[in-house]
Parts: structure tokens; C-alpha cells; sequence
């Protein structure tokens, strides 16, 4: 069940940014680095961040992509397509989802901001992480297709 949510929210973000243009999918409605591109570049660094480096023990040159817990997981090049970034979150959930079928729900490992998390906190948190960027994709995906929101009339 837990597993099915998380897939469930990833699809949910993925949706906020399928179909977009390229210019539309990297349009700056907010003062921070939030696009619809870039929320997916960053949920597969999360990926990469918490399955990849913490439970697999990986170091970060042999992770298939950017793993470091800052602002340059918001980072698209200018020649990343919108395809080709969701095809890397994708990809990084994939590798995420075997990396996790290797643990029991209950098994821990000391994390130095988080104290000691468990797998099933893992999973619980990444639902979390990409519930809570579906909704800004949402709210930024309404932005783009319909920057006249407020002249519709109400039911």
C-alpha cells in the first residue's frame, strides 16, 4: 500500500508537466528555482539523495545523476528536454523502488539530519516530498494554461 502511494504521487507530479512546451515547462512564475521542469528534476535527485547515497551506501560518482542536498537539484540544463527529465525521475524511482525491495519496512539506518529513519519513514517522507511538489506543479501548471483564472466567473 505504501509503495502504491508512492507510486501514485509520483505519477501526480509527473502529470503537473506532461504535454508542456519546453518554454512553458521552464517558466518562472515564482521567485525560486520552481518550474514545472525543474520540480521534476528535483524529485529524482530526492530519489537519487535517500535510496541511491543513504540506503545503498553509494558515493555520489556512482549515483546515475545529481545527488548533493542543495539548491542544484532544481538545476535543468538548457539542453534537458521535458521528456528526457521525466524519463530520468523515471529511471531514478525504478532503481529506487529495487534498492527498497532489498529492506523490510522496519529496518533503520542512522541518517545525520534525520536521526534514525526506517525504511517504512523513507517511503512515508518521499509520499510526502512528492505530494506536497504535485501540488505546486498544480498550482503552477494552472498558472500556465490559465494565466486568466480570475476573470472566470465562479459556479
Amino acid at each position: 500500500m505504501i509503495e502504491n502511494m508512492l507510486d501514485h504521487n509520483r505519477e501526480a507530479l509527473i502529470a503537473t508537466a506532461r504535454g508542456l512546451s519546453e518554454s512553458d515547462a521552464r517558466r518562472r512564475l515564482v521567485t525560486s528555482l520552481t518550474t514545472p521542469i525543474s520540480l521534476i528534476k528535483h524529485a529524482a535527485a530526492a530519489e537519487r539523495i535517500w535510496f541511491q547515497r543513504f540506503w545503498a551506501g553509494l558515493d555520489a560518482t556512482e549515483c546515475d545523476g545529481y545527488s548533493e542536498r542543495d539548491e542544484g537539484t532544481f538545476a535543468v540544463a538548457d539542453d534537458e528536454l521535458l521528456d528526457d527529465v521525466i524519463t530520468e525521475f523515471e529511471r531514478a524511482s525504478a532503481r529506487s523502488r529495487e534498492i527498497a525491495s532489498r529492506f523490510a519496512l522496519d529496518d533503520t539506518l542512522d541518517n545525520p539530519r534525520e536521526g534514525t529513519v526506517s525504511m517504512r519513514w523513507t517511503l512515508l517522507a518521499m509520499i510526502e516530498e512528492f505530494a506536497r511538489h504535485a501540488g505546486h506543479g498544480d498550482i503552477l501548471r494552472e498558472q500556465i494554461d490559465q494565466p486568466s483564472g480570475l476573470d472566470r466567473e465562479t459556479p
